[in-house]
């Protein structure tokens, strides 16, 4: 009568468990990440740095995360919803509010009324993107319309014509990648930074 086959031994599967569980981790944990990084810093060194804008010798922000302008003389970014500050790193996120949620509705109208207050006499409605949040809640982009809707305050307030302040629009306007892919944005932190270089801040 034939024997059953005999189980192996506990530690024989442990060990060979263990030696490929570290070899994975070392690949995958250690080597993996150090090679893509060190590639990442030679072909691509202003992004793999964190794409960050510097005056100077001083670092200014990053090209990926928006910032807060709430100044007249400057365009003024789309809202951030993370908290407990807005274009927090590590908090991305959006609001959450459904359309239909009354505090979104409040938060809309408060907004609504700072860029009238700041210009009243624009006729223009008001782009979306500068009254609602974006998922991430870093957006450092606004649209070619949010842009061109405050360029007459902007004009004003700094003492430069329209067609001055168009042509700066239009300069730091980001075309669809390969021409199809997304829409045109407009970078607002090199957007204000480009203004100060114009017309320094008052």
């Amino acid at each position: 009568m034939q024997s059953a086959p005999s189980l192996p031994r506990q530690g024989g599967i442990l060990r060979p468990a263990l030696v490929v569980f570290a070899a994975l981790s070392l690949v995958t944990g250690l080597a993996y990440p150090f090679l893509t990084r060190g590639v990442a810093a030679v072909v691509f060194p202003h992004e793999a740095a964190g794409s960050l804008i510097t005056q100077g010798d001083k670092i200014v922000g990053s090209e990926l995360i928006g910032q807060t302008f709430t100044s007249p003389q400057y365009f003024w970014s789309r809202p951030s919803a993370t908290a407990p500050m807005p274009y927090n790193g590590a908090a991305s996120g959006g609001s959450n509010l459904g359309p239909r949620n009354p505090a979104l509705a409040e938060a809309i109208q408060a907004r609504i009324a700072a860029l009238k207050a700041a210009d009243p006499d624009n006729p223009t409605p008001v782009p979306v993107d500068l009254i609602t949040a974006s998922g991430s809640g870093l957006d450092p982009h606004i649209s070619p319309a949010a842009a061109a809707y405050q360029a007459a305050r902007v004009a004003r307030v700094r003492h430069l014509t329209r067609a001055q302040i168009d042509a700066l629009i239009q300069a730091h306007t980001e075309k669809p990648w390969l021409g199809v892919l997304g829409d045109p944005a407009v970078n607002v932190l090199t957007l204000n930074l480009a203004l100060d270089q114009l017309s320094p801040a008052r």
